[in-house]
């Protein structure tokens, strides 16, 4: 599966006829893409704030162990834990009562939603499960959504209890508000505003908010309330063609005081329940991420000015929280590594893929629940994946260029450190059904070849995302490594019929080939 010019000339009548062909792929020896330097915690997570209690455990019930060691595994690899928002739709619905005795008291409403509570109230141990993950920092989500008396008044009253909370080193940034810019059009997450709301009336309402956080903050935690540590991360839209426009909401001040730290905005692919959403043509379409991503791009550019980090604050598959048999697959898992490198490569500094308690597209259930089983799901491999190609982000600069590829079914990056090439990552996002096709025939590989600086000859090693196919469920692994929470509570575990480090030759010509099965990816390290 693996070879080198020198090898191939060696054995001059070797074929591989169940494999197409990609002509030799020249990589660069320095980057030469627009992406720029990517920071720290680029893999990171967004959990709902009705769900965190699960995700983090708290002094009652314990940390969830299970959660932070998946946190770890990528930590790992990237040389930082993954950075966790905590927010979404129940940071806009939570009001706080001092005197609840459990960390929240949350009211399904089916017809509005199935997946999370829309009525919800916070007590004083929700905010002990911020102290579960030792080493973990975190972005706060704070209600805006609320802004009657009951919603100010419960606002204000989490100021002390979250900075408190975030001391010693584990507060991150600040949010105020999760996609206001549906606040007056979306009768799933409720109508909160009048239709007459505009960017003024929000930005007006948005600094009056953190103004008087910071009051409260100068308060309980003085030295979280300074110039330097005051920091948001906003304004968290949910797209770039809503109710609110981003660019407008800019140029009415939004910024004025200084204390925006990161360009937040969300991006889904597409919806869960619309029509014509499939695995191969929404998820497994380097295409379909690129159009997607493409609309991000045209707001960053148009806020340049601003000088300001952008990121996607809340993004995944499928909004409405995913949908089964695609989001919670393996081909979800293979289109978050293509998705995650796209964005490293075209300039977006962070991702924070969201999470929640039986949400189809989650990386991880938590917890046992009358609807799931606790365990590690199929996405959960592809944010190893990500981590893995993009390396230890503390080490040294690093930076990646996408490597065009002939068609929409396919992906390829090139990762540099310090301006050399250390790895090349290949997605074959050709849908290989193992449900129909398993048992019908052998399952096709597509042959990538490379053309990689001279100095880059010897040996390399591969390292693969796998699974049985792209409509696999369970069964994925990473480098021959399974992340099951049944196996070592999340911890990595060698699988016994799976190969770790597989030897890639590159010829002393810097040419090397990998043959990549559909529905799967290969990370080739290289020692150059």
């Amino acid at each position: 599966m693996l070879w080198s010019t020198a090898l191939v000339a060696a054995q001059s009548g070797t074929t591989f006829s169940r494999s197409p062909t990609i002509s030799t792929i020249a990589v660069h020896p320095t980057p030469t893409g627009s992406g720029g330097v990517i920071p720290e915690g680029f893999v990171s997570f967004s959990i709902e704030l009705s769900s965190f209690p699960d995700f983090a455990g708290n002094s009652s019930v314990g940390p969830n162990l299970f959660s932070y060691n998946l946190l770890n595994n990528i930590g790992n690899l990237t040389g930082t834990k993954p950075y966790i928002r905590v927010g979404g739709n129940t940071q806009d619905l939570a009001l706080y009562d001092a005197s609840l005795g459990v960390a929240e008291n949350g009211i399904v409403d089916p017809e509005r939603s199935e997946d999370y509570p829309t009525t919800l109230t916070i007590g004083p141990s929700f905010f002990e499960s911020y102290d579960s993950w030792p080493g973990v920092k975190f972005i706060h989500g704070f209600n805006l959504g609320k802004n009657g008396t009951d919603g100010r008044e419960s606002l204000l009253a989490t100021v002390p209890l979250a900075c408190k909370a975030l001391s010693d080193g584990k507060l991150l940034y600040w949010e105020l508000g999760n996609e206001p810019d549906l606040f007056k059009t979306s009768a799933k997450q409720g109508i909160v505003r009048p239709t007459n709301w505009t960017e003024h009336d929000y930005v007006q309402e948005y600094l009056n908010g953190t103004r008087a956080i910071r009051a409260e903050l100068a308060k309980a935690c003085p030295d979280l309330a300074t110039d330097d540590k005051y920091k948001f991360i906003a304004p968290s839209f949910a797209g770039t063609s809503n109710s609110l426009d981003p660019i407008k909401t800019w140029q009415e001040g939004f910024d004025e005081d200084k204390n925006i730290a990161l360009i937040s905005s969300h991006n889904y692919i597409d919806g869960a329940t619309e029509p014509g959403v499939t695995l191969q043509g929404t998820l497994m379409s380097h295409t379909s991420t690129v159009n997607s991503i493409s609309k991000q791009l045209n707001v960053s550019r148009l806020l340049s000015n601003y000088s300001l980090p952008f990121i996607l604050g809340e993004t995944n598959s499928l909004y409405n929280q995913g949908a089964s048999g695609l989001s919670d697959s393996f081909g979800a898992a293979l289109w978050g590594i293509d998705f995650n490198l796209w964005c490293a490569s075209v300039g977006i500094k962070r991702v924070h893929m969201h999470q929640g308690t039986n949400y189809r597209y989650a990386s991880w259930q938590p917890v046992d629940t009358d609807k799931a089983t606790k365990g590690t799901k199929a996405p959960y491999y592809g944010n190893i994946g990500v981590a893995a190609a993009l390396g230890d982000l503390t080490a040294a600069p690093v930076r990646v260029d996408n490597l065009p590829l002939p068609e929409a079914r396919e992906a390829a990056y090139a990762t540099y450190g310090n301006d050399a090439l250390q790895r090349v990552t290949v997605v074959n996002l050709r849908e290989y059904n193992a449900t129909q096709d398993g048992g019908a025939s052998e399952r096709p590989e597509t042959e990538y070849w490379f053309g990689v600086p001279t100095a880059c000859n010897g040996t390399g090693v591969v390292q693969r995302v796998m699974a049985s196919g792209s409509d696999a469920l369970t069964g994925a692994s990473f480098n021959g490594l399974t992340y099951g929470f049944e196996r070592d509570q999340g911890r990595p575990v060698l699988l016994g019929n799976a190969t770790k480090d597989e030897i890639v030759w590159v010829g002393q010509d810097g040419v090397f080939g990998v043959s990549v099965p559909w529905s799967s990816a290969a990370i080739v390290q290289l020692k150059c």
